[in-house]
């Protein structure tokens, strides 16, 4: 019953975040927001609305290794695991100067995640502190894309045309697919960080480690199902665009809400050697992408193996 619960609960998870952000961009296209900003701030805070509720949920119920475990693991799964999948099925070419922004900003996030995550402790003031840095961030990057001074705008207008519903819908089934899409991801989250436990428990493993693989994995499958079909239909920018601002989301927005909510404790275990490999995989996708601007089967197969490597050592 426990793993049913658990499928049952990413299935949420998956699902919502797919109502969610096309019900979210229909009603954003509806009001007469751009695209480029739909791009850039719906779709990257839908994809990552798994990771949103289920790290509040580890950390109302007391559970920090999943709270903060999730972000860590999440990104680190966005990088080895989703980008080595869809690197497989077709290289992905990278923008160098889309990665020369927000690539940049990723890279800072992990570092300053990294800082926070020594101290200890991800107080109220880290978190508001993500928050403010994130809406600085975006500030900037709206008028930059607006202003066309690179090809970033363009990547964001697109990710909002990939992910948008095929066919136009009315209000009411907008408004009811945003709606659904979010007690679905409350549900699910519910769901999945209970099941997830109750398995910690059983395995004798802690609640670390479930939060590292089994919740950051779950979450993270709106990103792994965006990248891998943008990879089989040949959207490279869209595969590698949806991951670097997932983990930008996921630190700033993410983990700056669960701190500013309520702070949590830093695992020592976490502290210890995930970040670490959070940070080293951030570097790695950047040194992949940058030296041959494309992430091809042989640097895919490299990641993959990074990721199975990485989570048979939690699970030793």
């Amino acid at each position: 019953m426990t793993y049913l619960l658990l499928v049952v609960g990413l299935l949420l998870l998956l699902g919502g975040a797919e109502f969610l952000v096309k019900g979210a961009a229909g009603l954003a296209s509806r009001l007469g927001i751009s695209p480029f900003l739909i791009g850039l701030t719906l779709v990257g805070f839908g994809t990552s609305s798994p990771e949103l509720v289920a790290s509040l949920q580890g950390a109302f119920e007391g559970y920090p290794g999943i709270a903060i475990g999730n972000v860590i693991g999440s990104n680190i799964a966005n990088i080895l695991l989703i980008l080595g999948a869809s690197g497989l099925i077709f290289p992905l070419l990278c923008d160098r100067n889309v990665l020369k922004r927000d690539g940049t900003m990723m890279l800072l996030a992990a570092a300053i995640l990294i800082a926070v995550c020594l101290m200890g402790e991800l107080s109220r003031a880290a978190g508001f502190a993500f928050l403010a840095l994130l809406a600085v961030y975006l500030v900037y990057t709206y008028r930059a894309d607006k202003k066309g001074q690179d090809g970033a705008g363009e990547l964001h207008a697109a990710e909002a045309e990939f992910l948008k519903a095929r066919h136009p819908m009315s209000l009411v089934i907008e408004i009811v697919m945003a709606a659904g899409g979010l007690v679905s991801l409350v549900v699910g989250a519910s769901l999945l960080v209970d099941a997830a436990v109750e398995i910690a428990t059983g395995l004798g493993v802690s609640d670390s480690v479930v939060g590292l693989t089994i919740v950051a994995v779950g979450t993270s499958l709106p990103e792994l199902a965006t990248s891998v079909l943008a990879a089989f239909r040949r959207k490279a920018d869209i595969a590698i665009g949806n991951v670097v601002g997932s983990n930008i989301f996921n630190v700033l927005g993410i983990a700056g809400v669960v701190a500013a909510v309520k702070p949590v404790p830093i695992p020592g275990d976490i502290a210890s050697f995930d970040i670490w490999v959070m940070g080293a995989a951030s570097i790695l996708f950047m040194v992949f992408a940058w030296s041959g601007a494309r992430i091809g089967r042989v640097e895919a197969l490299l990641l993959l193996i990074g990721y199975g490597a990485y989570v048979t050592f939690l699970l030793r």
